[in-house]
């Protein structure tokens, strides 16, 4: 079967022209803007939107595991506010946050501090330092949970060896106080490097002329602290403590590998009561209830912080 030249040569130019259009139409400021944020769009929609809304949906609904069920309205919300467990999971995610956090603030201030002199192998001190960071939580959980057995306690053994304790030491895991303490001392571990690398960064960007000139004028360390550093990274601490807030408010594998929210639910945060209630248990629509009940709390917190930010 032969092709008619004259029907090719008619046919190219008309194909150059199509995608010569198609080309010019691509690269027009809007189409092409919009183009870009479209993959970022469709993650968004199927990994953050579409779950929020079906969690909503659960939340509104009599929805158990193999059972879906029919439009209640608020009674999950009235059930779970009724409930002690719930009650205590939000004092305990408040302590939890308030004191991990307070923790985090001062010792990755400080730390950021001693990684930003001159040291030796600093490069390697500061790889080094994020290792908590980049290790998987739920593997150096594991670990933390060995040193912390009742039995077999590296944590109880050491305290004792250096005459902080006496023997045999507390059971970490099985004591409510102890438990906390324990949750809260690893959650500040793993998230110290975080804070303390982001503040290093904005102590780098510090000119170096402020400290001169505050040293020229007899401030002691202390005071170029506190009146010269402090006031040029608050910008910097307030996203860093913003995140961190986030990230420790909605703290999961840490308490779950560790004590799995006891011992009698004293170590309980809103998600590992969410996936106990929810999954262990069963009941969908209360598990749904009890993980979006921290967004309104994470939202207003959030709120505040982005203001002062804003202020700043």
């Amino acid at each position: 079967m032969s092709v008619n030249p004259q029907v090719l040569e008619a046919a190219g130019p008309s194909g150059a022209g199509r995608l010569s259009r198609l080309r010019e139409w691509w690269e027009r400021e809007e189409v092409f803007g919009y183009g870009l944020i479209v993959p970022a769009l469709v993650l968004l929609v199927a990994l953050v939107a579409f779950p929020f809304g079906m969690a909503i949906y659960f939340s509104l609904s009599d929805y158990w595991v193999g059972s879906p069920g029919g439009f209640v309205g608020l009674d999950n919300y009235r059930a779970i506010l009724a409930s002690e467990v719930f009650r205590q999971t939000v004092q305990n995610s408040f302590i939890f946050t308030a004191i991990a956090l307070g923790l985090k603030t001062v010792l990755g201030v400080w730390l950021a501090m001693l990684l930003a002199r001159e040291l030796r192998f600093k490069r390697l001190i500061r790889g080094a330092i994020l290792l908590p960071f980049v290790i998987p939580t739920a593997l150096s959980t594991l670990g933390w949970q060995w040193m912390f057995d009742s039995l077999y306690s590296v944590v109880n053994w050491t305290a004792i060896r250096f005459g902080v304790m006496s023997a045999p030491g507390p059971n970490w895991l099985g004591q409510a106080e102890y438990a906390m303490a324990a949750v809260i001392a690893v959650n500040v571990w793993r998230g110290l490097p975080f804070f303390a690398i982001t503040t290093l960064a904005g102590l780098v960007a510090v000119p170096k002329e402020y400290y001169e000139a505050a040293e020229v004028d007899g401030a002691s360390s202390w005071s170029r602290f506190w009146f010269v550093t402090l006031p040029l990274i608050k910008p910097v601490l307030a996203v860093v403590i913003l995140f961190s807030t986030i990230f420790t408010f909605a703290d999961f594998n840490i308490v779950y590998v560790l004590t799995r929210g006891g011992p009698v639910n004293s170590t309980h945060l809103f998600a590992t009561l969410a996936y106990q209630v929810g999954l262990n248990g069963g009941n969908l629509g209360q598990g749904a209830a009890i993980a979006l009940f921290i967004f309104p709390l994470l939202g207003a917190v959030v709120f505040f912080q982005l203001r002062y930010i804003r202020k700043e």
